[in-house]
């Protein structure tokens, strides 16, 4: 009986340490993390050149995104941001994580050939808005392309008969009882 409640601590202190383990976050986690990056995705820039930003980047028509990280004037994420005009052949999507801005594009399935967009970066304060031109040269190699599904057409309405339609009449016939006397 002794021997159980020595062993019962010991064997439950061993399981518990375990869990003791201190838990390693990573810094920065993006909470887009989980989104499909494309298989190529090549990115050069932002360069400035005059009063706007500019890069370029290579990326494959697979569905998956290419990402640019930039930092407003001093460091840290831009206070807003937007786009116009907005890319032809795919979507841009922007979000702050830690102390950048990160602008993700990802090109339509089965496109080849350049998009362009402009990025507007606003870093808030009294620091005047800046632009970023991005262009993206797109490829399809290796992807599978894209064949658009035959429409469906609905079938053309039956024309119905006319009906030809009945009129019934009801006749109604009263007869006198003579009055006898």
């Amino acid at each position: 009986m002794r021997m159980r409640f020595l062993v019962f601590p010991a064997v439950a202190a061993g399981f518990l340490a375990g869990c003791s383990q201190p838990i390693q976050l990573p810094g920065e986690a993006d909470p887009f993390g989980y989104m499909k990056k494309s298989a190529v995705c090549k990115v050069s820039g932002p360069e400035k050149t005059g009063d706007q930003l500019t890069a370029s980047m290579a990326v494959r028509s697979d569905g998956g995104l290419c990402q640019i990280s930039v930092s407003k004037p001093g460091g840290g994420p831009y206070a807003s941001f937007g786009v116009s005009p907005s890319p032809e052949h795919g979507k841009a999507f922007f979000y702050n994580l830690g102390s950048r801005t990160v602008i993700a594009y990802t090109p339509t399935m089965g496109y080849a050939g350049t998009d362009k967009f402009t990025a507007i970066l606003i870093p808030g304060g009294d620091l005047p808005r800046q632009t970023m031109q991005v262009t993206a040269t797109v490829d399809t190699a290796g992807t599978v392309p894209v064949v658009a599904a035959p429409a469906v057409v609905a079938p053309a309405p039956v024309a119905k008969a006319p009906v030809a339609k009945s009129k019934t009449t009801h006749k109604t016939t009263t007869t006198k009882k003579s009055k006898q006397h």
